[in-house]
């Protein structure tokens, strides 16, 4: 398997619009969230770059959806 790979199969960093896709968020809510601590954290990819672990976020998808029946 090549690097690349193996990067993909471990985990993808993901960029605010690909967040607010998959999170069904806006970029106000994401940060709120974050400072809560109810959303995952950023991380600081570099050159003021801010990204997200995909593995995270959809980890925190299926805890909303787990959670909607549970209200």
């Amino acid at each position: 398997m090549s690097v690349m790979g193996r990067i993909e199969a471990a985990d993808r960093l993901l960029g605010l619009d690909e967040v607010k896709t998959v999170a069904g968020l806006g970029k106000s809510m994401i940060y709120r969230k974050m400072r809560a601590g109810t959303f995952p954290k950023a991380c600081k990819a570099g050159g003021g770059s801010t990204r997200w672990s995909e593995r995270e976020v959809q980890a925190w998808v299926a805890e909303q959806l787990a959670c909607r029946g549970h209200n």
